[in-house]
């Protein structure tokens, strides 16, 4: 037997009745812990199917940079035209890297599946509860949100396909929204029933992730050639910039432009929230995270380049009628609709699998929330399925909310637009819950973990992390264009907001009941068998 580490902050609730709870109720006041329990101070009960490789095909195949890239590039155009894309991209992925490192070694010390939500309850000391709730829920709707955009870009993919083979067909939003139905659903019943199967799934994703930018860039680098057909040049790829925007400051149209980099590399807590299913979750996940961004980044950067430059008629690619712009891009650069469809189906299998890995993720935070009483009617959302060994209903509720929003999508794309599109700011408040009071505390109130920013490194990485989220968080709320009008307007503000006031009102609903995580001492004795 031993106990929870006296010396780090604990939450003021103890959960002495919870039936997952792996803490004893014998009335000591922090409580203690039999052998078998995880670094959340919870009972082991998911499977450590996954391996550093499943992992890692997890990470890059859901945090799936050029894919994103691609999708949102008829978007990202008006703020500097193509090199605005490029140069917007290369320096939001530069910030994204210290957060990513911040994330690491907060994951590395406390590798739990709640994530943020552990972390910030930890490093916040007295303030854990409050913190680690709102970090909790941001994060948790964060995920729910993408998951949802995810499983649209997947659908708008597969309608884009027929369109190219289908002259004429005009795409109407109810198409999108029953191939989304079908693709959340299917997403849904190989979470509930292929738990085991998940790893091989993800190693799958990432082999096309890999093989599908290999060929999407050497397409697009030689067929143009092979059709004599003009490439994009120098100039209009590097070194024109045009501001569309109507904002009259190239500077602040840059900084704005910088949330399309974000959206495609904004992800680095993806791997975390598998924590409790890979063994020596402190350095593998360090790792995991490593290998997603420095992979994403890459990919995307060379991907960028090769539909660049494949462009020979940027007119019609912003004219496009069909909702996947790489359609029209590879139409272009393929030379043909079967060429194009060809490489809408290397994005389109990795955009799937990546469905999948957005709802393991989305499923696991949740459930986490539930556990700990967070969350609405938590003791039936905090089961684990003995047959299937992962979270079922969880994993049920987050199809649900993501079927919800797709309703939504039928009644105004507008309306999903402003949900999905607050996935960056949801998720970056969550982060910087958890790393600003980290920073504020000294870096004191948590055990080093395998991997560990030593010195003045860790708290210059970490005050950048932070002051590049507050100021963006601002700048993110802007309006994407000048002049607004409703259709136009960004409502991610509005929507966050909303959202955060759920999320207060439940809170003093809640908190009186609410368990927080705890920090176990790192002990190899006290831990479940790999749980480090």
């Amino acid at each position: 037997m031993a106990t929870v580490d006296e010396k780090a902050p604990q939450p003021t609730m103890t959960d002495e009745k919870s039936s997952s709870s792996a803490l004893s109720s014998n009335g000591d006041a922090a409580g203690s812990i039999v052998v078998g329990v995880n670094v959340s101070g919870h009972k082991q009960e998911l499977q450590r199917n996954f391996g550093l490789l499943s992992l890692c095909g997890l990470g890059i195949t859901s945090g799936n940079v050029w894919i994103a890239l691609g999708g949102s590039i008829t978007v990202a155009i008006y703020n500097g035209g193509q090199p605005g894309i490029i140069y917007e991209f290369i320096a939001a992925s530069v910030f994204y890297w210290l957060i990513s490192a911040s994330i690491a070694e907060l994951a590395s010390a406390i590798p739990s599946a709640g994530g943020v939500y552990h972390w910030a309850t930890i490093t916040a000391g007295p303030y854990g509860r409050s913190c680690g709730w709102f970090a909790g829920w941001w994060n948790c709707l964060a995920w729910l949100l993408g998951f949802a955009s995810i499983v649209q870009i997947a659908a708008a993919q597969l309608v884009s396909m027929y369109a190219v083979m289908h002259a004429g067909f005009e795409t109407q939003q109810w198409h999108v929204f029953v191939t989304y139905i079908i693709i959340a659903w299917i997403t849904c019943l190989i979470n509930l029933y292929m738990n085991r199967a998940l790893p091989s799934i993800e190693m799958i994703g990432g082999f096309f992730v890999i093989a599908g930018v290999f060929i999407s860039i050497l397409v697009c680098a030689v067929m143009p050639h092979v059709n004599n057909r003009p490439y994009a040049s120098n100039f209009s790829v590097w070194r024109d910039w045009q501001n569309q925007t109507g904002y009259t400051s190239s500077g602040f149209v840059f900084l704005l432009g910088m949330l399309n980099g974000a959206y495609s590399v904004g992800t680095p807590d993806l791997t975390s929230h598998l924590a409790e299913e890979i063994p020596h979750p402190s350095r593998n996940i360090p790792k995991a995270i490593l290998v997603q961004m420095a992979f994403g980044f890459f990919s995307g950067f060379f991907y960028l380049l090769a539909i660049l430059y494949g462009i020979s008629d940027l007119e019609s690619v912003l004219g496009s009628s069909y909702l996947f712009p790489l359609a029209e891009i590879y139409r272009q650069a393929a030379g043909s609709n079967s060429g194009s469809v060809g490489l809408l189906f290397l994005a389109f299998v990795p955009t799937f699998i990546s469905c999948v890995g957005c709802c393991v993720t989305a499923s696991r935070i949740f459930w986490t929330l539930a556990r700990d009483r967070a969350t609405p009617f938590s003791h039936f959302f905090s089961h684990v399925d003995n047959g299937q060994h992962n979270p079922f209903r969880a994993i049920v509720f987050c199809s649900v909310f993501v079927t919800v929003l797709g309703c939504i999508y039928v009644g105004s794309t507008t309306a999903f637009a402003a949900f999905v599109g607050s996935f960056i700011i949801l998720s970056t408040l969550s982060y910087v819950t958890a790393i600003l009071p980290h920073l504020l505390s000294g870096r004191k109130n948590i055990t080093p973990g395998w991997f560990w920013m030593k010195g003045a490194t860790g708290y210059i990485v970490n005050g950048i992390s932070c002051a590049y989220i507050i100021v963006f968080i601002v700048i993110f709320c802007f309006p994407f264009a000048l002049p607004v009008d409703a259709p136009s307007m960004n409502y991610a503000s509005l929507i966050t907001g909303g959202l955060s006031l759920f999320v207060l009102i439940f809170w003093f609903v809640r908190q009186g009941t609410y368990v927080g995580p705890r920090q176990v001492v790192l002990d190899a004795h006290v831990l479940a068998k790999d749980a480090l």
